[in-house]
């Protein structure tokens, strides 16, 4: 340990790795500071229950916004496969259980699948319409996210003007309603705008339209893909990039304060053998600026609130649905429960409202599917998988007065939606631990605040923001920085972070580049 670091940063999630990577290996001193035991942040890969030899990724679980770009430059060796499936939906209609099925590429078979549930072509043929205009505004936005931020009336000449107001200028609600007529599909639709992000789908805000473009421009496709190896696999990738470029990496490092005057810093933290504190020229906050502002003495003025309701589940065996569809597909994509429309907008008035969703909307994935590698040789033998359940509108006021006894009813209300589709129960089908427990693990915000920082247990540190600025004087810059020239944001709160992307510590690191004479 050295008593000066050209970069100390705070924080060893992904972002902050990418952010050493780049730094160290351009010569300067880089020193990363994780409170945890191990590096990492939420993407990590972990045995959840005891005596099972499974490896799950317990917090954040599929990959779209990390730039190939960066995958490239930092030699990253990482497997991101494709899903046969882009998602399913079961549904219960006029006496029939039928699924909406949505392939990946597209083709017969998803289109008819929508005549089935609709009655026409009409609904496909506006899903394609939709979609394909999406891609064309993701093919703008994608190549700029890791350069400095172009200015919206900039990137508003590259793009069809109807499809920018529509997403950009007003609520989403408003062109799903106008483009479709089946409640399912405009769900199916309206979904991505809500992960991690409490709002109406006619808030005013538009930061369901924010969300809604974040889920859909990674790498200008939107694919969200499978990290093999789990999401441990991603940033264990990041880790040893980081030690090869020469950084420093130093865990169970509980950082106390920060202080920055814009041309030197100084960074104090506990670990091991007790307060240690070291000089730097930059400091680089991986943390949420909630959380940064704390280290720095300043008030607290706005603390996130997270959203979400994370399970997550190791099944003896999938089980078999209503509808007659085959389950290894069905579950290979994102498996939609209770989100139409309707669903949707209900669950949110409700929560708003302040109690939890009598029918909570969530959505489940089955990593193990495609990627059996996080499981032992006789688990997959034996034919086990995964689920990841991930349940909206889930807010974290909702926990607050007693986060154990509602982290119960919210399981049991969300398993109860994914039950009602199923052609038998699911407790059966649930695998059990070497104590005889049901693998269940659930997660609410107030839980992933305590187990990995994240205030409020808000999964992008706060409210998404455009990936681009917002005016002419923020146009050139590389949306990391705070008030002070040698403090960065390089975590998700900077503003094209979220999701794990590495796009925020790229960028902070850029930033310093530019600065360092």
């Amino acid at each position: 340990m050295k008593d000066f670091y050209d970069v100390v940063i705070v924080g060893g999630g992904h972002n902050g790795l990418v952010a050493a990577s780049y730094l160290a290996g351009a010569g300067l001193s880089t020193l990363v500071l994780e409170q945890q035991g191990h590096t990492g942040g939420a993407a990590v890969s972990q045995q959840v229950f005891p005596g099972v030899d499974a490896r799950l990724s317990r917090y954040s679980y599929l990959v779209s916004l990390l730039p190939d770009k960066i995958v490239a430059d930092l030699g990253l060796s990482l497997e991101l496969r494709s899903r046969s499936v882009a998602s399913y939906t079961p549904v219960r209609r006029d006496g029939r259980d039928l699924g909406l099925m949505v392939e990946r590429p597209e083709g017969a078979t998803t289109r008819e699948s929508f005549a089935a549930l609709t009655g026409s072509d009409s609904e496909y043929e506006a899903w394609t319409a939709f979609y394909g205009s999406v891609a064309s505004l993701a093919g703008v936005v994608a190549p700029t996210l890791l350069e400095p931020l172009a200015s919206a009336a900039e990137l508003r000449k590259q793009v069809d003007p109807a499809l920018w107001e529509a997403l950009v200028e007003r609520p989403f609600g408003e062109v799903v309603e106008r483009l479709f007529t089946d409640d399912t599909v405009r769900g199916v639709v309206a979904t991505d705008s809500v992960i991690g992000t409490f709002a109406g789908l006619h808030d005013e805000s538009l930061i369901q339209n924010r969300c809604f473009l974040y889920h859909l421009i990674g790498n200008g496709t939107g694919e969200w893909r499978v990290p093999v190896g789990g999401m441990g696999a991603v940033t264990d990738a990041l880790a040893a990039s980081a030690r090869r470029a020469g950084a420093s990496l130093v865990v169970d490092a509980s950082v106390t304060s920060v202080d920055a005057d814009g041309t030197r810093a100084a960074v104090t933290w506990i670990g091991g053998d007790g307060e240690r504190s070291v000089d730097c020229s930059y400091v680089l906050a991986n943390v949420a600026p909630a959380t940064l502002a704390a280290l720095r003495g300043h008030p607290v003025v706005d603390k996130p609130e997270g959203s979400q309701l994370k399970i997550n589940l190791l099944l003896s065996r999938l089980p078999r649905l209503r509808s007659g569809d085959d389950p290894a597909r069905a579950f290979a994509g994102t498996f939609h429960i209770d989100e139409d429309y309707s669903q949707l907008e209900t669950a949110y008035r409700s929560a708003a409202d302040g109690s939890l969703p009598l029918v909570p909307p969530s959505e489940v994935y089955c990593h193990s599917l495609t990627d059996p590698s996080i499981l032992s040789p006789a688990l997959v033998a034996s034919g086990h998988q995964t689920l990841t359940v991930f349940g909206v509108h889930f807010p974290a006021r909702l926990f607050a007065s007693d986060n154990d006894t509602a982290r119960t009813e919210s399981v049991r209300r969300v398993l109860a939606g994914l039950e009602s589709y199923l052609a038998e129960p699911l407790e059966p089908c649930i695998a059990r631990d070497a104590d005889g427990n049901l693998c269940i693990e659930a997660k609410t915000p107030l839980d992933i605040e305590e187990s990995v920082g994240m205030p409020g247990g808000h999964i992008f540190h706060g409210d998404l923001q455009w990936p681009w600025a917002d005016d002419e004087t923020e146009a050139g810059r590389w949306g990391v920085e705070t008030d002070v020239a040698n403090l960065l944001i390089c975590g998700s709160g900077a503003r094209r972070g979220g999701a794990v992307s590495g796009i925020a510590g790229h960028n902070a690191a850029m930033a310093v580049l530019e600065l360092r004479p």
